[in-house]
């Protein structure tokens, strides 16, 4: 069955343009011109994933990505951000507040389509990743893709529960960005090295119990993270 996506932007010629290449390519694109028009899409029916402009009519798109984010029914939804908004501060703000990946304006559509397919494929259950990754109150289920902290799920975007389990797989070894980079095998984190820590630093809002003084994932300055196989003494 075709992966069915929802692209939001007033932008008529790009909606048309892109629509019709990724309908071309298999997807079944829908489309909407305003956050009006997406709230009441993603209301009436579940997609894949996301394409979002920022820019529009009646709001911003982060106002509507922060609501989604808020929903369980919308929380893991594969979500693109495509926006004029180029600058590495709204791409941080962007992913900050749960997009999974940020594409700017103007872009190839080869490789919004190399993104889109890669946002899915990372979203897709994976037969052999069945299993759990227990470190006492913090639990990893690697079938379900939820992190867990006494029991509670951890509110974690796509790409953040991806990152957790990297440094979770190799738990007491540093790790560089460079070898987290290769890990993430395509993921948009290799976009820009400085998303890494931004992301760090929410998965350490969730399942830390003092993010400030993490005691799970530690920076190893000059050299990179390593995720404590025990939670010990020394912190950040």
């Amino acid at each position: 069955m075709p992966h069915t996506l929802l692209l939001v932007d007033d932008d008529g010629r790009l909606t048309r343009m892109v629509g019709d290449y990724l309908r071309g390519h298999g997807f079944e694109v829908e489309t909407a011109a305003s956050l009006a028009e997406a709230r009441a899409a993603l209301a009436r029916q579940t997609y894949d994933g996301l394409l979002l402009d920022l820019m529009l009519p009646d709001g911003d798109g982060l106002d509507l990505t922060r609501e989604l984010r808020n929903q369980p029914r919308t929380r893991r939804l594969p979500l693109l951000m495509l926006t004029a908004r180029g600058e590495p501060t709204d791409r941080i703000v962007g992913l900050e507040i749960g997009a999974d990946d940020y594409l700017p304006k103007p872009f190839e559509p080869r490789e919004l389509l190399a993104r889109v397919k890669a946002l899915l494929r990372r979203a897709a259950p994976d037969d052999d990743s069945a299993g759990v990754l227990n470190f006492g109150r913090l639990v990893i289920d690697l079938g379900s893709r939820q992190a867990l902290v006494d029991g509670k799920p951890c509110d974690l975007t796509s790409h953040q529960f991806e990152l957790l389990v990297v440094l979770a797989r190799a738990a007491g070894r540093v790790l560089s960005r460079d070898q987290i980079m290769d890990a993430l095998k395509g993921h948009p984190l290799e976009a820009f090295d400085r998303s890494i820590d931004v992301h760090i630093s929410r998965i350490r809002a969730v399942i830390e119990d003092d993010p400030k003084n993490p005691q799970r994932v530690l920076t190893v300055r000059g050299a990179g993270y390593v995720f404590a196989r025990k939670q010990d003494s020394h912190g950040d």
